[in-house]
């Protein structure tokens, strides 16, 4: 693999707990990704500022990988008119947090407190609805996935997309969460939930 420059490691040795590796993807610029933009490497990140979700958890599992955690992240799936979104996943004294780049006030940081993937993925349950509809949308997670099966890719350094990833995670087998009969009976977030989630921490 093509090594970190000695300005990378310079930041990455400072991000030495997965909360500080959170609160440098939160000062990253939030970056919506065009249908014809390519997805940013964890160094085009350090390079522009910048991530949408899935490059932010590419990101910290990189970040997280450089302190000795593996670099897995984990895709929460959502019905077809929304949008999935991705996580850095990471362990500590056996139990599970998660690592989460978005612009809104829901679906972030995860404390390592959670005793399997399954309680950590519902605990992002109720923030997941549309914001017209407030129907909840979350549906599945898939396992988790471990980026050391693209070293040979470079997907930590590489210049050029690391769409190819992305493409993997939506192939692995995902987990439902619920049953035909719980979705039926789901009730639509309030009103004052969408006003809250409406809000963004960077221009869209």
């Amino acid at each position: 693999m093509t090594p970190w420059t000695p300005a990378e490691k310079t930041i990455l040795s400072r991000l030495s707990t997965p909360a500080k590796i959170q609160d440098f993807v939160n000062s990253l610029e939030y970056r919506v990704q065009g249908n014809n933009q390519k997805s940013f490497s964890p160094r085009q990140v350090f390079k522009h500022r910048q991530a949408q979700c899935f490059e932010g958890a590419v990101f910290a599992a990189a970040a997280l990988r450089f302190h000795g955690f593996k670099p897995l992240i984990l895709d929460l799936e959502s019905v077809a008119n929304d949008w999935d979104h991705v996580l850095a996943v990471f362990k500590i004294d056996n139990c599970w947090g998660a690592i989460s780049k978005t612009n809104h006030g829901v679906l972030r940081y995860r404390e390592p407190v959670y005793c399997t993937l399954r309680e950590l993925v519902m605990s992002y349950f109720h923030e997941y609805f549309l914001q017209g509809t407030r129907a909840k949308t979350l549906r599945a997670y898939s396992r988790p996935v471990d980026l050391a099966r693209f070293d040979k890719l470079d997907w930590e350094t590489t210049n050029e997309s690391i769409f190819f990833i992305a493409l993997h995670l939506s192939a692995v087998p995902h987990t439902p969460i619920l049953s035909r009969g719980q979705i039926r009976k789901l009730r639509p977030a309030d009103p004052i939930e969408a006003k809250m989630t409406s809000f963004t921490e960077w221009p869209e």
